[in-house]
């Protein structure tokens, strides 16, 4: 029974060595691979984090490259409308300037309904559909939901996704809500004679610009922040699985140095018994021809 026992052992160790794995069935150790089972959960989770972490951090990096081509349109269309508003201009002056706008208007609409790597809007908030319509009458419409949904990145921990479209290109002018929209279209129209006063439709329209600026500097403030929060998060899950892996490694991986120390002890033990048993079997033997 020792030798079986010694060969079984030396068997098992045989095996941790050419595996790596200190464990091969939960009966060994009942304890260990309760641990090792809690360590797997906890590795998976923080996989999915992870993976969460990242297509995160290229939506928010998406979201807010958009809203500065927004800020940098918007800024253009100002300059224009600076211009439109200081400068005597003849009727061809001003069409020219409405070109351009209606051309930064087309850019606004496009980048409205901007998409993620993985073809989700980024600022339709929780829709899957498109961010903002046109209609004939070139109305555009808000056509997401007003928030944007928070995606768990850690335990206890989830960051929103971006921001709506509401919160983009839409805000409030003297208690009335309107969008970048609204004022770059009313401004062309404006322009293309749609008002009696163009230089004054240019004036009123420096208000609106103004508004639509300041609302795209707050969106760039938060999604920055959203974007800093996902770093520290995604050093903090590097971090944590480092140590995930060294509690694995402690609880189920093999020590291949003290292993082989105890299979060359073993296998010492076995032989010193194979010798003892034959001697005794010798002693036995000739014991029976006397």
């Amino acid at each position: 029974a020792q030798m079986a026992d010694l060969r079984s052992g030396i068997e098992r160790t045989r095996t941790q060595i050419a595996t790596g794995r200190k464990i091969e069935r939960g009966s060994q150790d009942p304890a260990a691979a309760a641990q090792l089972r809690s360590v797997a959960r906890r590795e998976a989770l923080a996989q999915v984090e992870g993976d969460n972490a990242a297509r995160l951090g290229q939506d928010l990096g998406a979201a807010a490259d958009e809203v500065e081509a927004v800020s940098n349109l918007l800024q253009r269309a100002r300059e224009l409308a600076v211009q439109a508003a200081s400068t005597p201009l003849g009727p061809d002056g001003r069409r020219a300037i409405a070109f351009e706008l209606e051309q930064l208007g087309q850019e606004l609409f496009t980048r409205s309904n901007a998409v993620s790597l993985t073809g989700e809007p980024l600022f339709a908030g929780q829709s899957s559909g498109t961010a903002f319509t046109r209609d004939a009458a070139g109305n555009v419409t808000y056509a997401g939901t007003p928030e944007s949904g928070a995606v768990p990145v850690a335990p206890g921990t989830a960051i929103e996704r971006g921001l709506p479209g509401s919160e983009v290109f839409q805000f409030d002018l003297g208690g009335t809500p309107t969008s970048a929209f609204a004022v770059l279209g009313a401004l062309t129209t404006a322009l293309q004679g749609g008002a009696g006063d163009p230089v004054a439709a240019a004036n009123a329209s420096l208000a609106g610009l103004d508004a639509a600026l300041d609302t795209t500097g707050r969106a760039t403030t938060i999604l920055g922040t959203r974007m800093a929060w996902v770093e520290q998060v995604e050093t903090q899950q590097a971090e944590r699985r480092v140590a995930l892996a060294e509690r694995r490694s402690r609880v189920g991986d093999t020590d291949i140095a003290d292993a082989i120390v105890r299979l060359q002890q073993s296998m010492t033990a076995l032989e010193a018994s194979q010798s003892a048993f034959a001697r005794v079997s010798s002693l036995t033997l000739f014991d029976a021809l006397r």
